[in-house]
């Protein structure tokens, strides 16, 4: 099992090399640069966000279709599904995170919010990740809703519930491009990288091992 390079060790400028300091009021603005970036892990992410708000957006007309003509019940379903998206689902994912994070081997996760710019998020404070490890926690809420709407779906194919979860399904999409735009930085560099929250400073710092000369 490989050990990952402590804190002093990545700060060590003859070895490692810093690549991003990411203040977390900064999130925004670093996953909107990624985005831009246009990776193949974005370019793939962005198509499947177009699939999957396009399902969303189609079971949301046809709700309303519906109730004009005098079926309301998928309506409500798919309105139970908005306001959870907004309220619930947020901890869901937080929480998913989190149990990533434990996973990965973390003692201790914390969580925060900067509610001005609507960003939550899961940190776990002076742990270094490599790039598999953060693949996993930045992955888990997506692949493990994605799985969980999906069997929900098959089970209750014609029931209003099916409807609840594809609208529930395909607005997480949305809340998974910050967690796949952090994820597309780790791949722009051959050489292994690393990360660790610093708590204090309310900052992310990424740094990747030089290449050998």
């Amino acid at each position: 099992m490989t050990t990952n390079p402590s804190i002093t060790e990545l700060n060590n400028e003859i070895d490692y090399e810093l690549l991003a300091e990411l203040k977390h009021t900064s999130v925004k603005e670093f996953v909107l640069n990624q985005i831009k970036g246009g990776s193949r892990i974005i370019r793939f992410y962005l198509i499947y966000q177009f699939v999957m708000i396009s399902l969303g957006m189609l079971f949301i007309g046809l709700s309303v279709v519906n109730a004009f003509d005098g079926n309301s019940i998928n309506l409500y379903y798919t309105m139970a599904a908005l306001i959870s998206c907004f309220s619930v689902l947020i901890v869901i994912h937080e929480l998913i995170h989190g149990l990533a994070f434990k996973s990965v081997g973390t003692p201790r996760v914390t969580y925060g919010a900067i509610l001005k710019q609507f960003v939550f998020y899961a940190e776990a404070d002076k742990f270094v990740l490599n790039r598999k490890q953060f693949t996993i926690v930045a992955m888990a809420p997506l692949i493990i809703i994605k799985l969980i709407s999906i069997i929900v779906i098959l089970i209750f194919l014609f029931h209003p519930v099916a409807w609840f979860f594809v609208v529930f399904m395909s607005i997480h999409s949305l809340f998974c491009a910050g967690d796949v735009a952090l994820l597309s930085f780790f791949y722009k560099y051959p050489e292994e990288v690393f990360t660790y929250d610093l708590k204090s400073e309310k900052v992310s710092y990424y740094y990747r091992r030089k290449p050998s000369e």
